[in-house]
């Protein structure tokens, strides 16, 4: 730059008019870098006081430090006339835009059956009870009177389980996945002396080809009456209470005689009512149930001749897709909220 005052006189003329003209941010910006900038027009005025003579580098320097306060001054002054520099206003809020829904869960449609079912009974006094999912044979089958060799203890129609026994060195104990809920009856029996009103939900296992009707895990609703002179008819009168509660009051119902090991006799119970006029089926079938046998009373040491009892249970995948038209279900396990947010 030499040290020729002329030209800091016109540095600083050019610069004051950048500054002035510069009409946006932008504009202001390239007149900074041009003058004031790292490698600008200022910084290298400034930079050449130290080649100027000694005798003229006071009036140089003095004219150096007047351009760059005089530069700078017109560079705040022209920001705060294009707003440069300076946080840029929040956006104000929209009172008419729509705003963010948080969906709220509920519980999944299976719970809901349980606890819906389970508050019916327990208007008329049963309670509801739970046991292990994993059992032993005895409770699963044996009780239940399952003898050996019996098809239902087949490992093709169950998950069984080889656990140690509490002895180390002990054979293993046959133990399974409970097949049936009617293992915790067994178990309330054991503890309890009669009367019994129970019901008792959960889940069970059997190694079942997965299609749309089938699963290898579900839940079953196990109900149970133990008292003396108990019949047949309290069972209808209970069952139908239920029905008519949970499907309708015009739910018509119906048993077919059945076998099941532990009840005797036994039956299985249709129901017809509006809600399963799509399927033009005129009756479907719900449940099983009878009155307990009296070698499962003997088994949890009741006496059959003073003891008479009931005893029914019901899929709770099944009733809740007759309810709810679910036509798969595989739907209840997948996990899909198009599905779940419908109930």
């Amino acid at each position: 730059m030499g040290y020729d005052l002329a030209a800091i006189s016109n540095a600083l003329t050019d610069g004051l008019k950048a500054f002035e003209s510069a009409a946006d941010a932008d504009a202001l910006e390239n007149a900074r870098r041009e003058y004031l900038g790292n490698k600008g027009l200022a910084k290298a005025i400034l930079g050449g006081i130290k080649d100027v003579p000694k005798e003229q580098r006071g009036e140089y320097g003095k004219a150096a430090n007047v351009l760059n306060a005089k530069l700078t001054e017109a560079f705040k002054a022209a920001q705060d006339r294009v707003g440069a520099g300076k946080p840029s206003a929040k956006p104000g809020i929209d009172l008419t835009k729509p705003g963010m829904r948080r969906e709220i869960g509920h519980a999944h449609l299976i719970t809901q059956t349980i606890e819906e079912i389970v508050e019916i009974f327990g208007r008329i006094g049963f309670t509801q009870v739970e046991g292990p999912e994993v059992e032993d044979e005895a409770h699963n089958f044996d009780a239940l009177n399952i003898p050996k060799g019996h098809p239902a203890r087949e490992e093709a129609d169950n998950f069984y389980l080889q656990l140690n026994a509490p002895d180390w060195d002990a054979k293993p104990v046959p133990m399974l996945l409970r097949s049936q809920t009617s293992t915790i009856q067994i178990r309330t029996m054991e503890k309890q002396q009669p009367p019994v009103r129970v019901i008792a939900p959960g889940r069970v296992y059997r190694p079942d080809t997965v299609d749309a009707t089938h699963m290898y895990m579900f839940h079953q609703i196990e109900g149970l009456a133990v008292a003396e002179d108990l019949t047949f008819a309290d069972l209808k009168a209970v069952l139908e209470l239920f029905v008519r509660e949970y499907f309708g009051a015009d739910t018509r119902m119906r048993f077919r005689p059945h076998y099941f090991p532990f009840t005797e006799p036994s039956a299985e119970v249709d129901i017809d009512c509006q809600m399963f006029k799509h399927l033009k089926k005129p009756w479907l079938e719900i449940l099983g149930c009878g009155m307990v046998d009296p070698n499962v009373l003997n088994a949890v040491g009741y006496d059959p001749a003073k003891y008479t009892g009931f005893a029914f249970g019901m899929g709770v995948e099944r009733i809740a897709m007759l309810k709810h038209r679910v036509g798969d279900i595989r739907h209840f396990t997948t996990n899909d909220m198009r599905f779940l947010s419908q109930f």
